[in-house]
């Protein structure tokens, strides 16, 4: 789901959930709100605020480790392609095939960015992308070394190209992850109970109105950054191209 309209959908109901405190005021009996009632429930709802908090801090927590994971599991994968094309380049001009599909591949996925979707063509994308690298490691396969040199260099050549088809597919794999949905649901009731107690409670005055508004954006911008962050390769915060980018301009050195 989009983490704009996550956000935005927290933030209304937030506001509805407010808004429905303020009216259940208005029609309560008058001792349902005394001192010692009003007491009560600002009790239970320090219990279910630390709840929400934890709830946050975990989640925002989890956003963030996914987020680095995936540029870290990048920052290895360009690395690992430099270092499968200088293998080729040191095995000599048999390799050049392979070296130009890698570029090749280095290219396409720059070209189409780190945008995740679930058309078909952007799986067929997707299987494309690992077709390529299975074509640089059928001729690095199809080599027929003349030395234990030759050997080694192939052998190791193999054993990267396996890392970066691994790492391919942990991008996809990880781009599908998301946010675990029944945490948040709770979350999100927890939060709306808070807001409806606010209302509950709070006087209907501008001041008292314009803090809970920001209070509620404060928590819909929490809510964007961990949904946006829990998707690494889609939305506004994404993993920098830039390994890639450094990656394409070392390829196809001698």
């Amino acid at each position: 789901m989009n983490a704009l309209l996550l956000a935005g959908g927290v933030f209304v109901i937030l506001g509805v959930s407010t808004a429905a405190g303020m009216a259940a005021r208005d029609r309560l009996p008058s001792h349902h709100l005394n001192t010692e009632s009003k007491e009560v429930i600002r009790l239970a709802t320090a219990i279910v605020g630390t709840l929400a908090a934890l709830a946050l801090g975990l989640l925002i927590a989890s956003a963030n480790s996914d987020y680095k994971d995936a540029q870290t599991e990048l920052d290895a994968t360009a690395a690992r392609i430099v270092l499968l094309d200088r293998l080729m380049a040191q095995y000599g001009p048999e390799t050049t095939d392979a070296r130009d599909i890698l570029r090749q591949v280095i290219e396409n996925r720059l070209e189409r960015g780190w945008t995740i979707e679930t058309s078909d063509d952007q799986s067929a994308g997707r299987a494309s992308a690992y077709k390529q690298i299975e074509t640089v490691q059928g001729k690095l396969r199809a080599l027929e070394p003349q030395d234990q040199v030759h050997r080694l260099i192939q052998s190791r050549a193999l054993e990267v190209s396996g890392n970066v088809a691994e790492g391919h597919w942990l991008q996809i794999e990880s781009a599908d992850e998301g946010l675990p949905w029944g945490f948040f649901i709770v979350l999100v009731y927890w939060l709306a109970l808070l807001f409806g107690t606010f209302g509950l409670q709070a006087p209907a005055n501008p001041t008292v109105l314009a803090i809970i508004i920001v209070c509620a954006l404060s928590v819909a911008g929490a809510v964007f950054a961990i949904s946006d962050m829990a998707n690494p390769y889609a939305g506004f915060i994404q993993v920098s191209d830039q390994p890639l980018q450094g990656a394409l301009s070392r390829l196809g050195g001698a």
